[in-house]
């Protein structure tokens, strides 16, 4: 099944927090932002230029969002896109939201990461 993504505006970057830190004000705005709690860290992913310099952060990443929305018994949809990416050696960073998924490749990637999705059948958009 062919699946259309479109390329987010900006660059981003995943956070890394102590466990018990305050959700910071910084993550919040424009943009796609996720925040995870475990018992080991708080991760936020959002636009690179919201991190301060001080936080832990691996940045340089473009974010692809899934058009959806899609069911939760869908099944195969996050596989289609990671498997031609995986196949090619390139590393990927997948969050889930209700209603769809969004893909974070490192920025020197994207070229190919769009390359290899469209010689499956997806479209980038």
């Amino acid at each position: 099944m062919p699946i259309s993504l479109r390329r987010l505006e900006g660059g981003y970057a995943i956070a890394q927090l102590a466990a018990d830190a305050a959700i910071p004000s910084w993550c919040d705005g424009e943009g796609f932002v996720s925040i995870n709690r475990t018992d080991d860290e708080l991760s936020v992913v959002c636009l690179q230029s919201r991190i301060p310099d001080d936080v832990k952060a691996d940045r340089d990443w473009r974010c692809f969002k899934f058009i959806g929305p899609f069911a939760f018994d869908e099944t195969g949809i996050a596989l289609s896109v990671i498997r031609p990416l995986s196949e090619n050696g390139i590393g990927i960073f997948l969050v889930s939201t209700f209603n769809t998924d969004f893909l974070l490749v490192k920025n020197r990637d994207a070229a190919a990461v769009e390359r290899h999705l469209q010689s499956v059948g997806h479209h980038i958009c």
